[in-house]
């Protein structure tokens, strides 16, 4: 787990949250009753420019559309992160990242049959329900998605 003093100072840093024990509860929170998209995703990980850019363009075409963005990795790579969001266009989506030094219990705590293969969406339907995918989700579906859920 990270100090106090530690968070304090990666989050003066960047515009990204520590995703900690206790943050998917959170995320849930603020999102209550209202559809979301929960994305997580890896500077690293081959496949997800490709839904961070189409994710980034559903939200510029639908204002409301609500995305949380996840990066698997460590608050050390906040700068690279931050470039790649940019860079993909989801530099104006709520961001987190992994901040505890062990990243499996975060991933447990996320879902137990989630392995931490990457990207990883969550589609949270505002009732309560959600469908975790792992994969790229093609931009129809995920539009097809967004039209159903945002009327």
């Amino acid at each position: 787990m990270l100090s106090a003093a530690v968070l304090l100072s990666f989050s003066a840093q960047a515009d990204m949250t520590p995703f900690i024990g206790g943050s998917l509860q959170k995320i849930e929170r603020q999102h209550k009753g209202k559809p979301f998209i929960l994305a997580f995703w890896s500077a690293s990980c081959t496949h997800c420019p490709t839904e961070l850019k189409a994710l980034g363009e559903l939200s510029r075409r639908y204002p409301k559309l609500e995305v949380v963005l996840v990066a698997a990795d460590t608050p050390a790579e906040a700068p690279e992160l931050e470039r790649l969001a940019q860079d993909y266009g989801v530099a104006k989506q709520a961001r987190w990242v992994f901040a505890d030094a062990q990243p499996e219990r975060l991933r447990y705590e996320i879902d137990r049959r989630w392995y931490g293969e990457l990207p990883r969406t969550y589609f949270y339907d505002g009732r309560g329900a959600r469908q975790g995918r792992s994969g790229v989700q093609p931009a129809e579906q995920l539009e097809q998605w967004v039209v159903e859920h945002l009327k």
